[in-house]
């Protein structure tokens, strides 16, 4: 790819204006499904996000039509996000929380009538605020027919999360903390990814990114948005995507769509919060980090505003020696 910076200046001013022309994105490669080991020894050791293609789901492939999974579904009352603004936005709140019955609410977002859009992200129904969703728990009547592979090991297994989606909804870029795989089972997706070494550029509020139309962003207030690297497949039914953990995704519904997203633990148990229900709280020795630095920002309000400066940047350059990784130091 190619970052090109030029100046421009304005008919009416003498000032120059920076423009910023775009990276271009990087297509993330297809792989044939082969066995049950790919995923874990040709694919994930390498942190770079994936598509299997052809990887066998069972019935849901065939079965999973719009009168099946409202049939199945019917009677099943759930938080579900209505919009009527494709582009949802987690800040702002565009859009409500209603308990749905699911089975409605695959026949409305099928059809596409009307204003309203809906997108489920599952939680579970026992307790959503502290169990990770099963689709096996959760959804009985439709489990049986999703056969996934043991593509990692059963043990690591943290959640199977069921989402439904209407034609043409985007979901807000976020990361999570775990390794995923997302399983397209009904229509198609555009996925576009950011690697974690893009953070600076995505100006994030917690885990989410406050751009939101990530096709045409204001660059007044995300200057270097244009400038963090893409990552894009298009998603067709029955493709897998690898999303590696902390790996910033954003995910677009083509047309009516149904996956499941299956997340497992990679690293140490002990390295996650217990309490994490989503997957998405930050690991416990990066949560406590983020807790000492606020105590640290808090040490330098004593100090004037340039004195603040001074050492802020020297705490950074400690920062980038000590904890970069080789790579983005060289990019500095």
């Amino acid at each position: 790819y190619c970052l090109i910076h030029f100046y421009k200046r304005s008919k009416h001013s003498s000032t120059p204006n920076l423009v910023i022309m775009s990276t271009s994105s990087q297509s993330i490669p297809i792989h044939s499904y082969t066995s049950t080991s790919q995923l874990m020894t040709t694919i994930a050791p390498l942190r770079l996000p994936a598509v299997l293609r052809g990887c066998p789901l069972g019935p849901c492939s065939s079965t999973w039509t719009m009168d099946y999974m409202a049939e199945k579904l019917a009677g099943i009352i759930r938080p579900v996000h209505v919009t009527t603004e494709p582009d949802m936005n987690f800040a702002c709140k565009n859009f409500r929380y209603s308990s749905l019955d699911l089975g409605e609410v695959v026949k409305s977002a099928a059809a596409g009538e009307g204003k309203e859009m809906f997108y489920l992200r599952a939680v579970s129904e026992e307790n959503p605020r502290t169990k990770p969703a099963r689709l096996e728990d959760d959804f009985p009547t439709i489990a049986k027919d999703f056969n996934l592979p043991d593509m990692f090991p059963k043990e690591k297994m943290f959640s199977s999360v069921l989402r439904v989606s209407s034609r043409g909804v985007r979901v807000w870029t976020h990361y999570d903390v775990m390794d995923n795989i997302y399983c397209q089972v009904v229509g198609h997706k555009q996925a576009i990814l950011w690697p974690p070494s893009e953070a600076d550029k995505l100006y994030l509020v917690g885990d989410k990114s406050r751009v939101v139309d990530i096709d045409n962003p204001d660059l007044k207030q995300f200057p270097l948005f244009p400038l963090a690297k893409q990552y894009k497949a298009e998603l067709q039914p029955g493709d897998i995507l690898f999303i590696p953990a902390l790996w910033f995704h954003n995910m677009l519904a083509r047309d009516f769509g149904v996956a499941v997203n299956v997340f497992w633990r990679e690293l140490q148990d002990k390295l996650y919060d217990p309490k994490d229900p989503y997957g998405n709280r930050d690991h416990l020795p990066a949560a406590k980090a983020m807790r000492m630095l606020d105590n640290v920002m808090k040490q330098l309000q004593d100090l004037p505003e340039d004195y603040r400066d001074f050492y802020a940047r020297r705490l950074v350059l400690r920062v980038q020696d000590k904890c970069y990784s080789k790579a983005s130091r060289e990019e500095e």
